[in-house]
Order: structure tokens, then sequence, then C-alpha cells
């Protein structure tokens, strides 16, 4: 279990997306991981397709609905699995051992209320068997080496928190040649005017970084203020400069989305990391500039 990457992907509206979510862990060449789907109480059918989705062939049709009100629990759903020839000649971790250990290869956690994406990333953790966490966005794409090529990239660095870079996609997310690409090497200075960490590229050690550093600040923009969190406490993020993820945009949504990072930023520097109002100008500057830069 060493090597088991824990996938934490909150469900809210994702209905449109949620089953190729799926089949896109499972099309991932390192078979080691755990996917926790965190239903954050969505007014879509998300929960019913994950369970049509996951119901073993020939076996008892799910219920249809949504998670039941106030049910809060954790809902064991078998997997379609992977091939255990391919996977015995690799040796990975069958889906029967992991279960034997006391893990379940996919979950469906149905949450009792809505309360935003950093609470249900935060019941993932809670949940989570593996030493490893890898966030995932319903609607964004992993390549099907992303978390093999992180891992090992993870480990020739010796590094408790690694990213990469990613490509900016359309409403299908179809790659439209807008690359994002990271440094070497960032920490917390540097961050404060560089939020060029896309939390679908995320992958964090469990055993290197305190779990109360991984904890997402209940905040909005909580996947910025966490990564701030961990390397404010010393701790270097390291990127990798080869796209492994697209990130989806709708074109509709562009023009809010803009005004209002500049509000959640703006409050991320005086609110949670209490920057003077000079510091916190200086960083806003470089933000913005970088942040018009990245989106041109």
């Amino acid at each position: 279990m060493k090597e088991l990457v824990s996938v934490i992907v909150p469900v809210y509206k994702a209905a449109a997306y949620i089953e190729d979510t799926i089949a896109m862990v499972e099309r991932q060449t390192w078979k080691q991981w755990e996917l926790l789907l965190i239903e954050d109480c969505s007014p879509d059918d998300s929960a019913a397709l994950i369970r049509r989705t996951l119901t073993p062939k020939g076996g008892r049709p799910a219920a249809e609905g949504g998670c039941p009100a106030g049910s809060g629990g954790v809902e064991g759903i078998v997997e379609r699995r992977p091939d255990p020839k391919k996977d015995a000649a690799q040796g990975i971790l069958s889906v029967e051992e992991f279960t034997a250990a006391g893990g379940q290869r996919v979950r469906l956690v149905c949450k009792e209320k809505n309360e935003g994406a950093a609470c249900a990333r935060n019941t993932g953790l809670d949940l989570a068997g593996g030493r490893y966490i890898a966030f995932l966005d319903a609607d964004d794409i992993w390549f099907p080496d992303k978390l093999e090529k992180e891992l090992h990239f993870m480990w020739d660095r010796q590094a408790g928190f690694v990213f990469t870079a990613y490509e900016f996609g359309d409403e299908e997310a179809r790659p439209v040649g807008k690359v994002v690409h990271v440094p070497e090497e960032l920490r917390y200075r540097q961050a404060l005017s560089r939020t060029v960490i896309f939390t679908t590229t995320v992958l964090l050690d469990r055993e290197k970084i305190p779990a109360k550093l991984l904890r997402m600040p209940v905040v909005e923009s909580e996947d910025t203020a966490a990564w701030w969190q961990i390397l404010r406490a010393g701790y270097t993020a390291y990127g990798l400069d080869e796209v492994l993820a697209v990130y989806r945009r709708p074109a509709r949504s562009l023009s809010s989305n803009k005004l209002t990072a500049v509000r959640r930023v703006w409050n991320l520097y005086r609110r949670q990391e209490r920057l003077s109002l000079p510091v916190s100008a200086g960083c806003f500057v470089m933000w913005a500039y970088r942040a018009t830069k990245r989106r041109l």
C-alpha cells in the first residue's frame, strides 16, 4: 500500500463529465490507485450515473436517484476490474488484495449537506488510504500517464509536493494550443505572485507533509490558499514542465471569472495571508501581469 495514490474528486453538477472522469482514472498506466468520489449534495443525477457506471456487468442495477438526503455515509461500489494477468505481470496490487487490506478501489461518498469543494476534498483526505494524494476536478482531463510520470518525478526529486504544466481546453476539453509552463521550483514568496499551480496537476506525499497542512482552508480560492499554506511552512513545490492535464475553460464564463479571481486573490493576500497593504499591492501587480499573460 506504500505506493497507493488516493485520487479525490469533488462531485457537484458533474453529470456531464463524471462517467468520463471514472474511465480516465481507470486508464491510468499507474494502476495502484483508489478513487474517492465525494458527492456534495449535487442537484443533478451525478450519484446515479456513478452507481450505473460502476455496477458490475450482470450485477444488480443500482438504484436511481442521488445520494439519500441525510445519508452522509460512505458507499462502497465495485469497480470495473483491471486485467488480472496484466496486473500480476506488473506487480500491481489487485482489487482483491486492496479490498482485503481494508480498502475499496472506488468509493462514492455522500455528504449530508453541500459545503463546497474545500470541505469535499477534506472529506476525501479523511478517508484516503494512500500515501500519495492527487486531486482531480470532474471537468478536467488527465493524460493516461499522468500519475506514473508525476510519481517518478517526485521520487527523483525526493519531493513531497509536485505539480505539472497543463494546457487550456475549450468547452469540450479539446486543447486550444495555450500551454501553461511551470518553474522547476516554487517557494512561498514566489508563489504569492505566481498562481501557476493547477489543482488537477498536484501530487502530495503524506509521509513528507503533515496532515494539518494538507487540509484546504474553507475560503474562496481554497486550492491556492492550501498551496500557500504548505509553502509558507517551508516546503518547496517542484514543477514538471510537461503537459499532463487539460483545463476545461468554458468561453461564456471568462469575463466573470476574471473579476472573481481579482477579488479572491486580493482577499487571500489581506485576510488569509495577512500581508501588509504595500506587500499585497506588489504581489497583486505581479500576479495580474502573469495571469493576463497566461490567458492571452
